[in-house]
């Protein structure tokens, strides 16, 4: 059975849920397991919402740097002032058992069923992966042929052959090699930014050795509206319409 692999969600609960019910039509059969890259709060209105899902719904959920600052677990002081302001806001928002939760989501790299969760990459949970030469210099620290990773918001990812790491485009469907080692990143579900505003997220079929990106619209207007009823900065609210 495929995997449904989610990251980045943000506390965006118009996005999530059209997201699943996107990938519950699109695999009526259900799923082996859900699986989540991280970042289940931050930037958006409705974090109650995302953690009380990833404590149900979930097989695996590892943590992101926006679950660590939004939990107390790291600094502030890394961040812009919109971020900081949000984390501000959703720390005071959240229940004591809900920043307990934050606080004991597990750190990737996290070995799953033959392939890899981690946020970042799987040297650094922080670290961004944005540049095919990024992605070349972590390949030692692979632990196996398929790594899956968020933290950027953009969907694609890297092959990794001897010759040389090359990027990866968000095609709706990538048959695996079996012989290269791959970085796929999922997207973000609440906060896109690769100039599409779609909800992103993958469906891997390990029988298959294939991975499916998919897209899906969502009621971007009514999560928007909720940031700026929230109070949170403006910025937050225009980049949904934007994905970026």
């Amino acid at each position: 059975m495929p995997y449904l692999i989610l990251s980045d969600l943000h506390a965006n609960r118009e996005a999530l849920d059209a997201v699943l019910e996107d990938a519950g039509e699109a695999c009526p059969a259900g799923f082996a397991a859900i699986l989540c890259l991280g970042d289940l709060v931050g930037y958006g209105a409705d974090p109650g919402y995302t953690i009380a899902w990833a404590k149900s719904s979930p097989e695996a959920v590892i943590r992101g740097n926006h679950d660590k600052v939004c939990s107390g677990l790291d600094s502030l002081e890394l961040y812009n002032a919109a971020a900081q302001a949000s984390a501000t806001w959703t720390h005071g928002l959240l229940e004591p058992a809900q920043i307990e939760y934050l606080r004991s989501l597990v750190r990737g790299p996290l070995h799953y069923n033959g392939f890899d969760l981690v946020h970042g990459s799987p040297r650094d949970e922080d670290e961004y992966l944005v540049q095919a030469g990024q992605a070349h210099e972590v390949r030692d620290f692979l632990d196996g042929p398929l790594t899956f990773f968020g933290h950027t918001h953009v969907q694609g990812g890297f092959l990794l052959t001897p010759r040389g790491t090359t990027p990866i485009q968000s095609n709706k469907m990538l048959q695996l090699d079996r012989d290269r080692f791959y970085l796929i990143n999922p997207g973000s579900v609440g906060q896109p930014r690769d100039r599409d505003p779609r909800a992103a997220y993958v469906i891997y079929h390990p029988e298959q050795h294939s991975v499916e990106f998919r897209r899906i619209a969502y009621d971007v207007e009514t999560a928007s509206r909720k940031i700026l009823d929230a109070g949170l900065p403006s910025t937050l609210a225009a980049r949904l319409h934007e994905g970026r």
